[in-house]
C-alpha cells in the first residue's frame, strides 16, 4: 500500500486537530450549562473564560479560525468543512448555534448567580 502525498496527510492531521479542538469547545460551552445550573459558579467561569479567549483568537483572525489557513495551504478544496471533520451544514451553522449557547450560558450563570445571591 502506498502512502498518500504530505500535503494529504498534513490536512489529515489538520482537520483531527481542528476537529478535537472544536469537540473541546463545545464541551466547555456545553459545561457552561451543566455548572451554572448546579450552582458551581466558580467553574461556570472559568469555562466562559476558556470559550472567551477562542472568542478572541477568532475576532482576531476574521472571524476565523486560524487552523483554516493553515488547512488551506494543503487543499484547493473550500466547502464549509473542508478544515474540520464536521458535517458541511453543521461546519456552517457551528458558529451560530455555539454562539447562541455560549451566550444563553452566560445569561444562565448570571440568572442563576443573581438569584442564589438573593
Amino acid at each position: 500500500m502506498q502512502n498518500p502525498p504530505p500535503s494529504v496527510a498534513r490536512l489529515v492531521a489538520i482537520k483531527a486537530i481542528h476537529t478535537v479542538i472544536w469537540a473541546f469547545f463545545v464541551v466547555c460551552i456545553l459545561a457552561i450549562w451543566v455548572f451554572a445550573l448546579r450552582g458551581d459558579y466558580a467553574h461556570a467561569a472559568l469555562a466562559i473564560g476558556i470559550v472567551l479567549v477562542e472568542v478572541l483568537v477568532l475576532i482576531l483572525n476574521g472571524w476565523n479560525c486560524p487552523l483554516t489557513a493553515v488547512a488551506a495551504r494543503y487543499t484547493d478544496g473550500r466547502h464549509d468543512n473542508f478544515d474540520i471533520y464536521l458535517t458541511e451544514w453543521l461546519a456552517r451553522q457551528t458558529k451560530l448555534i455555539l454562539g447562541t449557547l455560549y451566550v444563553a450560558g452566560i445569561a444562565l450563570t448570571l440568572a442563576q448567580w443573581s438569584n442564589a445571591s438573593l
